[in-house]
């Protein structure tokens, strides 16, 4: 591992998966504590939408997937508190759209068509010191979010009844959430891919969630997690030339599936003692 950091891209790949890591950790948990990974998976393939726009307007592909993310995220979240459109309606509807115009974009963009590949599922190793700089700013922003706001983050997630009545902006919080999530999956996409981002953000919160019921004890578990499964996974894709956002996902599994049985294990333990 030490004679891989001699170069600059491994470098950056590995800063990377640090800092995806750190975001998945936060912002993975509100995802799932509060129920909304399907959600986030709409979120995510709609964000395709903003990649064909932005690449057939000649503009930042990764400023106008975090735009259209943005907007589909908020869209989500005020169609499903209204209650006028169901949660999973509305993130069929948007997922589809995203998909359809990214395609559509993609096909009329003139000259070279862009590699859909490399937006399915990522490449790690064409990370760039401009990505770092845009991840580690999501990062921040997550951790500083979630410190400064884990109280109504916790009231919104668990009791939102609660949280109405001692005061709280649930609407606010609600959406602020749902963007800072968007971003966040943005920003991901290039390092894992459209069809794999979903697991970094969940499996993580998930596996934490086996074994900790606290939510700012989840925030840390789950960022250990993360960041133990993601490096393992980087280390085994360079190694051995294979895809680094799948190989990743297989070992957040493997983590899941060893930490799942663990748990089984020790119930049964506990119910014959």
């Amino acid at each position: 591992m030490i004679e891989l950091l001699q170069y600059p891209f491994v470098v950056r790949a590995l800063i990377m998966v640090l800092l995806l890591s750190v975001v998945a950790g936060f912002v993975g948990t509100c995802i799932v504590v509060r129920r909304q990974v399907f959600v986030a998976g709409g979120i995510t393939h709609a964000a395709f939408g903003g990649i064909g726009i932005a690449y057939y307007m000649g503009l930042s592909v990764t400023a106008g997937a975090m735009f259209f993310a943005s907007l589909t995220a908020l869209a989500i979240d005020i169609l499903s508190r209204r209650k006028s459109l169901r949660t999973d309606s509305a993130v069929a509807i948007f997922w589809s759209l995203g998909m359809a115009l990214g395609i559509i974009f993609m096909f009329l963009t003139p000259g070279y068509t862009p590699n859909l590949m490399g937006f399915m599922f990522g490449d790690l190793l064409t990370v760039t010191t401009t990505d770092i700089y845009v991840v580690a700013s999501i990062a921040a922003v997550a951790v500083i979010t979630s410190v400064i706001f884990y109280r109504p983050i916790l009231y919104t997630a668990f009791a939102p009844d609660f949280a109405k009545l001692s005061g709280w902006p649930v609407s606010f919080i609600s959406s602020a959430i749902a963007v800072v999530s968007a971003l966040a999956i943005v920003v991901a996409i290039k390092a894992v891919g459209i069809i794999l981002v979903l697991s970094v953000f969940t499996i993580p919160p998930t596996v934490a969630a086996l074994f900790v019921v606290q939510l700012n004890r989840m925030f840390a578990v789950s960022t250990l997690i993360a960041i133990v499964g993601s490096l393992i996974g980087f280390t085994i894709s360079f190694v051995y030339n294979m895809p680094s956002g799948a190989m990743i996902t297989v070992v957040l599994v493997v983590i899941f599936i060893i930490t799942k049985a663990i748990k089984y294990l020790s119930n049964r333990q506990k119910c014959k003692v």
